[in-house]
Parts: structure tokens; C-alpha cells; sequence
């Protein structure tokens, strides 16, 4: 991926604000502390695999690039939007766009991301069943409550043949309403997502973040009963910042370490598929 792809900015998508960069410059830069050359970027992130690569471009690349890293960690979605809509990060990294996008129209931020890093592809996970094959009917099913991450948890269920949904519906729009076919009846119960892992002993099966998967010691490449496909998967997380600041250079710049081969080859080494660099 070449550094000028890398640098442009997702602008499609209802509720996502307008770029205004040509109001970006001087002013933007004030907004980032710098001392003695080096710019100091406060970053709010989920633990992983988030803050692990963050604490790998921390120690080993920023300062070649003339960056210092405040890595802040969030453990809920959430929080780490408002952070950054009220100043008090500079940036985050945790999120796909399809969140990014629910969440802009929701509260009215005006964030931009840069494009995608990685990819934690969503997996069905059980602690009493080896196979989907098993699942008996009426059997519970623990799905994210959160709007983008339900539907495609959703999606992947439909994928694996346990359920259809209505023609015309969009996978990050879907809703246990928009369930057309329900040949297993299965009962869904709509939790936070991070708390799938902790409670998974109370569904057949639930649908996992990865972030979450490996915050509990659940490997999806080995763990997973069934998981998601990364090829053309609309789900990379990424880089986020306020779009008054998108075209910060010091901001720029950690978005190109994130995208180094240095960061891909220690998302390749440490996760196992679990994680995914885009290429």
C-alpha cells in the first residue's frame, strides 16, 4: 500500500463529517504537544490487540519518527469517542468503520479515520460444544448488543446456516427483528460485548469479538467453531482522529508506522491469525 493510499481518508458512509481540510494547518498542530522536536500523541485504545501494537510502535518506532505515544487504555467502546470528541485524546484506535459510522450519527462527531489496519475477524464460540452440528433447537445464543457488531454477528449465523435474514437488510443494520428464518428457534439475548467471554457458560453459543476473544484467553484461529472470512472484510479497525486534525502531520506519521511492515510482521508473529494485517 503505498503512502499516499494510505493517507487518504474514508469519506463515505451516512453521518460521517464532511473533511474540512483545507481549515487544517498551523492551528491544528497547537493541538499536539511538542517539545524539543518531539510531538507527544495521547491515544485512547481497547488492551488488545489494540494497545499491544500501540506499545510496539511506542517502543521500538516512534521515536525514529519524532513521536511519543500517551497510551490511555478503555476496556468500553464507547468511551474512547467521546475522548476524543472533547479533546482529551488526540486520537484513538479500537474501532471499524461501520462502528465509526453508527457512532458519528448518534452523537454528531466530526472524527475521520484513516484506513484500516487490521482485522479481528468475529468467531462462534461455545464451552459446551465442539460443532455447530450440535446445537439443539431452542438453543441460546449470545450475540454484541452494540448496533454494528450485532448485525454482523448476525451475519456470520447466517453465513454458518442457523438463520436467515430478511432480503434487502444490510449486515450492520441487522437486527434480531430482521431474523427471517429461524429454523432451530433459537433465543438470542443481545449482551455488551465485552462481556461475552465472561458469560459465555450461559449460551450454547456466542459471537465474539476478537479484541475480546484474546482479552479472554480464546484463541479464534484454533478456538472458534466457526469465523469470520478476512478477504474483503469491511470490518479493519483503524486509526481515528478529530477531523479538525486529519492532515497533522505528527498524526500522519503514526498512522504510516501502523501500516509498516515492522507492525505487520509483529501482528503476523504474535496472533496467529487471530489478528489480521490489512494489506
Amino acid at each position: 500500500m503505498s503512502t499516499i493510499s494510505r493517507r487518504t481518508l474514508f469519506a463515505s458512509g451516512a453521518g460521517l463529517a464532511a473533511l474540512t481540510l483545507a481549515a487544517c494547518g498551523g492551528d491544528d498542530d497547537a493541538a499536539l504537544t511538542e517539545t524539543d522536536g518531539v510531538t507527544t500523541i495521547r491515544i485512547a485504545a481497547t488492551p488488545l490487540p489494540h494497545m499491544e501494537i500501540l506499545t510496539f510502535v511506542r517502543d521500538n518506532l516512534a521515536a525514529d519518527a519524532g513521536l511519543e505515544l500517551d497510551l490511555q487504555e478503555q476496556t468500553e467502546y464507547p468511551i474512547p469517542n467521546r475522548l476524543l470528541s472533547e479533546g482529551e485524546v488526540d486520537a484513538n484506535f479500537f474501532q471499524h468503520l461501520p462502528y465509526l459510522e453508527t457512532e458519528i450519527a448518534e452523537n454528531g462527531y466530526e472524527l475521520t479515520p484513516f484506513e484500516g489496519v487490521h482485522i479481528e475477524p468475529l468467531g462462534i464460540f461455545s464451552d459446551s460444544l465442539s460443532s455447530l452440528e450440535e446445537i439443539e433447537d431452542g438453543a441460546s445464543v449470545g450475540v454484541p448488543n452494540d448496533p454494528t457488531n450485532r448485525g454482523r454477528a448476525l451475519a456470520l449465523l447466517a453465513a454458518e446456516g442457523l438463520l436467515t435474514l430478511a432480503e434487502g437488510i444490510e449486515p450492520t443494520e441487522a437486527t434480531i427483528d430482521d431474523i427471517d428464518e429461524n429454523p432451530q428457534n433459537l433465543e438470542f439475548a443481545e449482551i455488551d460485548a465485552a462481556l461475552l467471554p465472561r458469560t459465555l457458560g450461559d449460551y450454547a453459543i456466542a459471537v465474539i469479538n476478537g479484541n475480546y476473544a484474546l482479552e479472554a484467553d480464546l484463541s479464534p484461529a484454533e478456538d472458534a467453531l466457526a469465523l469470520e472470512s478476512g478477504e474483503d472484510n469491511p470490518y479493519a479497525n483503524m486509526l481515528v482522529v478529530r477531523t479538525e486534525d486529519a492532515e497533522n502531520e505528527a498524526l500522519l506519521a503514526l498512522d504510516e508506522l501502523l501500516h509498516s511492515d515492522d507492525v505487520k510482521s509483529f501482528i503476523e508473529e504474535n496472533y496467529s491469525g487471530a489478528v489480521l494485517p490489512v494489506d
